[in-house]
């Protein structure tokens, strides 16, 4: 019973709408192997694929449909068994023993193994390889920092082969979500022999590119399309009903709808606002809510944002309302704060932002006194900055938005610029932008994934803000095992991060599909991964 009450506050019901019907044991009405095929547009062209490397979401989306971790998360958004059959957890929640199914297989037939694993969290921690989310790894196991930072052996790491079916993870301190981790990309499994003969280019061909996931990618053009074919050697490939699909990358919301509305795709996950109304009255717009927040970065290392009182002022500038019912009209809320509705306290109750409340409001007034305050009186001598987003046109519409606002409330000018998504990318990890559009889906259910990036040496800390007591806060609440202190402390920063404004919040993330009614089991976590295992066509439906 312990164990349990420790263990159970992270598990949260949320809401999942599902895209169509999923299909329920060995088989699915009206799905037959004619034509199991579909078409998905993916939107762009993922950076990397390398589960090590991806940063995201889209990334994400290719690796949960080529890998499977030790757990899986389901269609009802519960952990699931993934290649591990079972596990145990020790009384004092700390170790994990694994134990993998002997018929889990690798695209290619071969086994996959618990050295696998060690494989591939052992190249995560390998400083070389840079990879932004090993602190996954390093702030949950056992001495895993320790390695990283070349202080410790491997053989302190809290990582052991038991046998070829069997691994121990031993953790720092007991993790709530640990489980969840475990089916993030870092933690998939990798073929060693797959990975170093491809080397720099392993993820770029299907003969090195091995999953052990429900489907395997066997070609990639690069801004143009991913073929994938069903990876018959998967464990629970009997289940899988796709046999091929590809996945194109149409950027613009306007010609992914026109190629949908033509028969040329099948599944689209956005829209041109404009369409909102017409295709929510024609019943072909699924909407659903998931854990994300759409929000600026300021660059806190560069003059005048340097300043609390300047990033204060263009945030209480902003009317959120007007730009969900101008450009995005789909039911997105406000954001008040940086942590988004829908993740539960250890009480197993509570929703951590209601309980939290909203950390500001907007108020020109009080925006106009803090930026004469900090030397610029109704935006005189304000030097001219740069908003840059990704080129998109929901992006461009909320950036016009935000600069005749900041205009108009403050009397400042504002430039914006637009970047192709991977170009976008590097420049804000390098830092070379004044105010940058960012966007936060959920890795796990939980608050700290909306705040940890926030600390001094987190590699997603894009404006590189810094805050002594805002990291020892997280620190603190990374190490307790009093569960209500832990909810306490995440409060207790997040409101030095609303309040130092190193962010600036917009809108709490809904999402949306278009989905042709012949295509079932296609569904979309509240983390924003699409998932296709149960997806079928149903050629009934098309009758």
């Amino acid at each position: 019973m312990k164990k349990k009450n420790l263990f159970s506050f992270l598990t949260v019901i949320l809401t999942i709408v599902m895209v169509g019907t999923l299909f329920a044991g060995c088989g699915s009405k009206g799905a037959s192997n004619a034509n199991q095929t579909l078409v998905y547009n993916l939107g762009t062209d993922s950076e990397t694929i390398d589960p090590a490397l991806n940063e995201a979401v889209d990334g994400a989306t290719v690796i949960a449909n080529a890998f499977e971790g030790l757990t899986r998360i389901g269609d009802d958004n519960n952990v699931k068994p993934g290649v591990a059959e079972k596990w145990e957890i020790s009384a004092d929640g700390t170790v994990y023993t694994f134990h993998l199914r002997k018929e889990a297989k690798w695209s290619d037939g071969k086994p996959v193994t618990a050295k696998d694993f060690e494989y591939a969290w052992k190249r995560a921690l390998d400083p070389k390889l840079a990879a932004t989310y090993v602190f996954f790894l390093t702030d949950n196991i056992k001495n895993a920092q320790e390695y990283y930072e070349g202080k410790a052996k491997w053989e302190d790491v809290g990582i052991k082969v038991k046998d070829d079916y069997t691994i121990e993870v031993t953790l720092k301190v007991p993790t709530a979500f640990f489980l969840q981790l475990l089916a993030m990309p870092i933690y998939m499994p990798l073929r060693q022999d797959a990975v170093e003969k491809g080397g720099e280019q392993w993820t770029q061909s299907g003969d090195t590119y091995i999953g052990n996931g429900p489907f395997k990618m066997v070609k990639w053009t690069h801004n143009d399309s991913m073929e994938w074919e069903k990876n018959e050697n998967y464990w629970d490939a009997k289940n899988v009903k796709l046999s091929k699909m590809t996945w194109v990358m149409v950027n613009e919301a306007s010609s992914a709808l026109t190629s949908w509305e033509k028969g040329e795709i099948d599944v689209i996950e956005t829209v041109p606002s404009a369409e909102v109304p017409r295709l929510t009255k024609e019943n072909k717009l699924q909407i659903y809510p998931e854990l994300g927040t759409y929000y600026l970065y300021f660059n806190t290392k560069k003059a005048p944002l340097d300043n609390p009182k300047v990033r204060k002022a263009l945030t209480l500038a902003i009317n959120r309302q007007a730009i969900i019912d101008a450009v995005l009209k789909t039911g997105q809320k406000p954001a008040y704060a940086q942590v988004p509705y829908g993740i539960t306290e250890s009480d197993g109750k509570s929703d951590f932002r209601e309980k939290g409340g909203d950390l500001f409001k907007e108020d020109v007034q009080q925006a106009k006194q803090l930026l004469a305050e900090a030397g610029y009186p109704d935006g005189k001598g304000f030097p001219e900055m740069t908003y840059l987003y990704n080129t998109s046109e929901a992006h461009q519409k909320i950036a016009e938005m935000i600069q005749d606002m900041w205009k108009k409330n403050l009397g400042i000018n504002i430039k914006l610029a637009n970047q192709e998504w991977k170009v976008f990318q590097k420049t804000r990890q390098n830092g070379d932008f004044e105010i940058a559009r960012g966007g936060w889906m959920a890795d796990y259910v939980d608050p700290m994934t909306f705040i940890d990036m926030f600390m001094s040496d987190n590699g997603f800390n894009d404006g590189k803000f810094t805050n002594a007591q805002y990291d020892q806060l997280l620190k603190q609440a990374k190490s307790t095992t009093d569960l209500a202190k832990r909810d306490q402390l995440m409060h207790d920063a997040e409101k030095i991060l609303m309040d130092e404004q190193a962010v600036c919040p917009i809108y709490f993330y809904v999402s949306n599909m278009c989905v042709k009614p012949w295509i079932k089991g296609v569904y979309k976590t509240p983390l924003a991964t699409v998932y296709f295992d149960h997806a079928y066509v149903d050629e009934s439906a098309k009758k």
